[in-house]
């Protein structure tokens, strides 16, 4: 759980996934989110601080759950297939949960959000298979 792999995985992994995700929602998407939602319940200054820490227990949990996963056997192909499906759990399952339950977008925003998700934690899993190829003890 705490090995050199899976520490520099969380380590490299919040990085790519603080930054990575300012770019995709907070530059990118953010005027299209604004014309979906339908509720704003975003702050006016985002607490930058919280966001990283969340991050990195994110992407620790990501790293030991890819760990288990991929049993010793690294691609960047296969971490972006194992994001993918965390995409598809956040994306699709979780996004759904909250249009059923909730007005924060419309249903063109959470198609949206699901699949900016998948293509998101994708990357964020090729990232953490990559840190683990290349930290892997060779045999």
């Amino acid at each position: 759980m705490f090995s050199k792999s899976n520490l520099l995985a969380t380590l490299v992994g919040t990085v790519v996934m603080f930054f990575l995700g300012y770019l995709i929602w907070g530059i990118a998407t953010m005027d299209f989110f604004n014309e979906h939602s339908l509720n704003n319940v975003m702050k006016e200054v985002p607490n930058l601080g919280l966001i990283a820490v969340a991050n990195l227990i994110a992407v620790f949990a990501l790293s030991c759950l890819y760990s288990k996963w991929a049993r010793g056997h690294h691609s960047i192909a296969q971490g972006f297939q194992f994001g993918a499906w965390i995409g598809i759990f956040v994306g699709i399952g979780m996004g759904l949960l909250q249009y059923g339950t909730a007005n924060l977008m419309d249903l063109t925003g959470h198609i949206v959000e699901a699949v900016l998700d998948i293509i998101f934690y994708g990357i964020i899993g090729a990232v953490i298979a990559f840190v683990y190829l290349k930290t892997a003890a060779k045999e």
